[in-house]
């Protein structure tokens, strides 16, 4: 490490304070205490821009996996790309786990640290010595180092490796749980992080040619993770207007994010990549969002793309006469007939509720983890006016509370309120494995969701046997069958009661001392 490098470690904590020791503190002293010990390390600028990007919720912390998956996700997808985590051993076993379990099939590279490596900063020395090991330009485009947790609020400086080695790019980022409210807006921390640094490329000189033909088209660039059929059916829907569709970002390859910024103009399917709009913004890239779902929503957007594009009346007309009576005809051949309660933490649930809205659908309620944005306005608007109450941040509690307000004959959601649901004995999907992973756009999306809600709606009977079947086994702690019927004991549940409000406290004064 040079001497500026040392220097600048010692100083940044200086700055703000004195830092406290988080090896005995750990990953789970509680967010408020990691959120302090990371601004006293010198990361208060770095929290402030977390907050104006992704806002917390009323629940001010995730209820989803953990944020860093997000991030985590992106890196892995990505050619030519090594990911490395720094964090607690749990969380990256935690987080390597679920990337396998999700078809990684990539090497998740991890920076272990113990008590002394943290407290004295031989962390960011190891970090440092691992990327340049990793730096190989025969093997890699980028190097992405991910701060967890501890190392954010021990305020490792990621910011001060090398930008470069060896012709390789260094990506570092910081995704703490009490910083990035879901793995949603966590792609899109690594996603603006890497659009920023193409773009800086991009200003300086000539950069790498995307890896298929190109086009001589204008291109529409896509914001956020979409099912592999939809772009290829987006495309078919602007084909009309004489426009094409650019990369689909997070890219999978790094020269996509340079075809990406020279895009005519942004569809933000998803609406919360702040961070990643902010780059298209400062490349002066117009912004359009909602997306072509449903008749109604895919005429809108049409109408918005090409007068963002500057395409004729005659054109976009003529896209919409291609476009709109093919989707009206599948939504009307395939209706969704019942109550729907929706939530979800994808990001893409108020596409999701336009859909089932046209396909015929009384949906009642649709809550997202995901914050309210300027972008995501249009399809809010849409949906409350008719008759569907929205919940942007919603938590675990407003899902519940609608399916309770709602009763609904179908709850689409997270696992916990599909197990909420099996338990009255009502229908439910799990919204990512199971809506979310069907194509939306254009006409195949029209009639993508039919077959798997109405046949969920129609098994309501088979679910209403099974809870009358085990009905009188009991639950929670007195789940089971019993030769006798158990019996509560009031004195012993104060008893535990008091023990762990007293270890509470203790914990609280021993974090105060």
């Amino acid at each position: 490490m040079s001497a500026a490098e040392t220097s600048a470690m010692q100083e940044a904590p200086a700055r703000e304070g004195t830092k406290p020791n988080l090896a005995e503190l750990g990953c789970h002293a509680g967010k408020d205490v990691l959120r302090e010990a990371a601004a006293t390390a010198g990361k208060s600028t770095l929290l402030d821009q977390l907050k104006a990007d992704y806002p917390l919720g009323p629940h001010d912390q995730p209820q989803s996996m953990c944020p860093a998956f997000g991030a985590l996700r992106v890196g892995l997808r990505m050619r030519r790309t090594a990911t490395v985590l720094s964090g607690s051993a749990c969380c990256v076993y935690g987080l390597t786990f679920t990337s396998h379990f999700y078809g990684a099939r990539r090497t998740v590279g991890y920076v272990p640290f113990n008590s002394e490596t943290l407290v004295t900063g031989k962390l960011f020395e190891d970090i440092r010595e691992a990327t340049f090991k990793l730096a190989d330009p025969a093997l890699y485009d980028a190097v992405v180092l991910i701060n967890l947790c501890v190392p954010t609020a021990s305020g490792v400086p990621l910011q001060l490796l090398p930008k470069e080695i060896n012709g390789v790019r260094i990506i570092g980022i910081d995704v703490p749980g009490f910083g990035v409210p879901t793995h949603a807006e966590a792609k899109d921390v690594l996603a603006g992080a890497m659009l920023k640094f193409a773009r800086n490329e991009a200003m300086q000189g000539p950069v790498s040619a995307p890896r298929g033909p190109r086009t001589d088209k204008p291109t529409v660039a896509l914001l956020g993770e979409m099912f592999p059929a939809d772009p290829i059916g987006l495309s078919m829907l602007i084909e009309p207007m004489g426009l094409a569709t650019g990369p689909v970002v997070p890219t999978r390859e790094w020269r996509e994010l340079y075809a990406a910024l020279d895009c005519a103009v942004v569809a933000a399917i998803h609406p919360f990549y702040t961070a990643s709009i902010r780059e298209f913004s400062a490349a002066g890239r117009p912004i359009v969002g909602s997306a072509p779902v449903g008749a109604e929503g895919t005429a809108n957007w049409l109408e918005a793309i090409g007068q963002a594009c500057g395409v004729s009346r005659t054109r976009i007309d003529a896209a919409k006469n291609v476009a709109v009576p093919a989707i009206r005809g599948a939504l009307m051949s395939k209706p969704i007939k019942g109550r729907i309660t929706l939530s979800g933490y994808e990001g893409s649930e108020l596409l999701v509720g336009r859909l089932l809205v046209e396909s015929g659908a009384d949906l009642r309620y649709v809550g997202t983890a995901c914050p309210r944005t300027a972008w995501a306005e249009e399809d809010s608007a849409w949906l409350e006016a008719h008759g569907v109450a929205v919940q942007f941040r919603a938590s675990l509690e407003h899902d519940l509370a609608a399916f309770e307000e709602f009763a609904p004959d179908l709850a689409i959601g997270t696992t916990p309120v599909v197990q909420k649901a099996k338990q009255k004995g009502a229908p439910a999907l799990y919204f990512t494995n199971l809506i979310s992973a069907r194509p939306l756009i254009g006409p195949a999306g029209a009639g993508s969701l039919a077959q798997v809600i109405n046949t969920a709606i129609a098994g309501s009977s088979r679910l209403a046997q099974m809870k009358a079947f085990f009905e009188g086994v009991g639950e929670g702690d007195v789940a089971g069958v019993w030769e006798t019927k158990p019996q509560p004991q009031p004195a012993f549940r104060e008893t535990y009661r008091r023990k762990l409000e007293k270890a509470a406290q203790q914990k609280k004064a021993g974090e105060m001392i």
